[in-house]
């Protein structure tokens, strides 16, 4: 009897999704704590011969890994998450391995995410739960011990304007939010063109009473207008990219929003100089800021944002802008990262879309599979 080809999981995506690939016949292995595996015990398990690696951004898939996997045999590196950070895009491609995403399930719930980021900072929702919590709240007061600032009827500026940063300005449009998007590339016309007909039916049909804006902007523009700043950006690095976006909101660029305004990132943390960002919350250069994604993950105990006189104007979240049950772990790949995650690494054992990586949906680096016939995609 033939030896089933073996998969291993860094990390347990859900129960219902690694079924899938049981039930296609494949041995899989799932590393069972929480905290991802050692890198000695992933490159170990990569050297005995597995057909599959799934990942998450957890872990470090270097030219080590990747030149391990070339000589023994593995196919397809399975990613659960939008991002590829950790992965050696190069590294891969040298070694003619595809690795896979989740692009488009977490959309909605990323925007969302940020959104609630957004208002919990600005209504200092935290704040006030801990003054009922801590036994502080003793009377009504019109303004002390603090105030919040309205969400309704303000200026979002989005930085960023793929699939989550459209989401966003959905759901800004229905709260009478004015919109500045700004977009390293081009801002899709056609989607700012409809937004501008949503906007006028919302004003026909009097679901709001004052005139909504939306507008492509300069990034300096939106800094310098917007009372909100959301950042939806991929991680780019100087010499890479025409607009890098590695520390693309520094000290120069946080002096150039207004005292009132407040700054939500979702996207990787690099993105935001967090050593300029503590000290233009100190000194009060902006009124606050919301933060799922750092430079270092998790927080650093001595990272300047855990500075105690921030706790009133600075939220920090763990990473969890996708953080929802459906999205994180239906089975069903047209709607949660667990299952499009083993989509993608079926496609590739399977052999699916003629057995080439460049036409399958879910894979990364097709770039590497575009010339030749594919190497790695064979009918099992």
């Amino acid at each position: 009897m033939a030896e089933r080809p073996r998969i291993f999981a860094t990390c347990d995506i859900g129960p219902q999704a690694l079924e899938r690939l049981r039930e296609r016949g494949f041995e899989l292995e799932v590393y069972p704590e929480l905290h991802p595996p050692p890198r000695h015990l992933i490159v170990a398990r990569v050297r005995s011969g597995i057909a599959a690696l799934i990942t998450t951004l957890r872990d470090r898939i270097d030219e080590e890994v990747l030149s391990a996997g070339a000589a023994s045999g593995l196919r397809v590196v399975g990613q659960m998450a939008v991002g590829f950070d950790n992965i050696d895009r190069a590294a891969a491609n040298r070694h003619r391995i595809p690795f896979t995403n989740t692009p488009d399930v977490l959309t909605d719930a990323t925007a969302e995410f940020a959104f609630f980021m957004l208002g919990a900072v600005a209504r200092k929702l935290y704040p006030a739960e801990a003054q009922v919590r801590e036994h502080q709240w003793a009377t009504w007061h019109p303004y002390k011990p603090w105030l919040g600032d309205e969400v309704t009827g303000r200026t979002l500026a989005v930085v960023g304007m793929g699939r989550i940063g459209r989401s966003l300005v959905h759901k800004a449009i229905g709260f009478d939010m004015d919109v500045l998007c700004h977009e390293p590339a081009e801002v899709d016309a056609a989607f700012v063109a409809g937004a501008r007909r949503v906007i006028e039916a919302r004003r026909r049909e009097r679901f709001t009473l004052r005139p909504q804006t939306i507008e492509v902007v300069s990034l300096e523009d939106a800094l310098r207008r917007a009372d909100f700043v959301s950042l939806h950006v991929p991680l780019t690095f100087p010499g890479g990219d025409a607009e890098p976006t590695y520390h693309l909101i520094d000290e120069r660029r946080l002096r150039l929003m207004k005292p009132t305004a407040y700054l939500v990132n979702t996207s990787r943390g690099p993105v935001v100089d967090e050593p300029a960002l503590a000290r233009a919350l100190r000194e009060r250069w902006i009124a606050g800021a919301a933060l799922d994604v750092y430079e270092t993950e998790p927080l650093p105990d001595d990272s300047p944002l855990r500075d105690p006189s921030l706790l009133l104007s600075l939220r920090l979240f763990p990473h969890a802008a996708s953080a929802a049950s459906a999205t994180r772990l239906s089975p069903d790949p047209d709607v949660g990262m667990a299952g499009r995650c083993v989509q993608g690494v079926l496609d590739v054992l399977e052999g699916r879309y003629g057995g080439d990586p460049a036409q399958m949906p879910f894979v990364v680096n097709k770039e590497a599979f575009r010339e030749g016939q594919p190497a790695t995609s064979a009918q099992i």
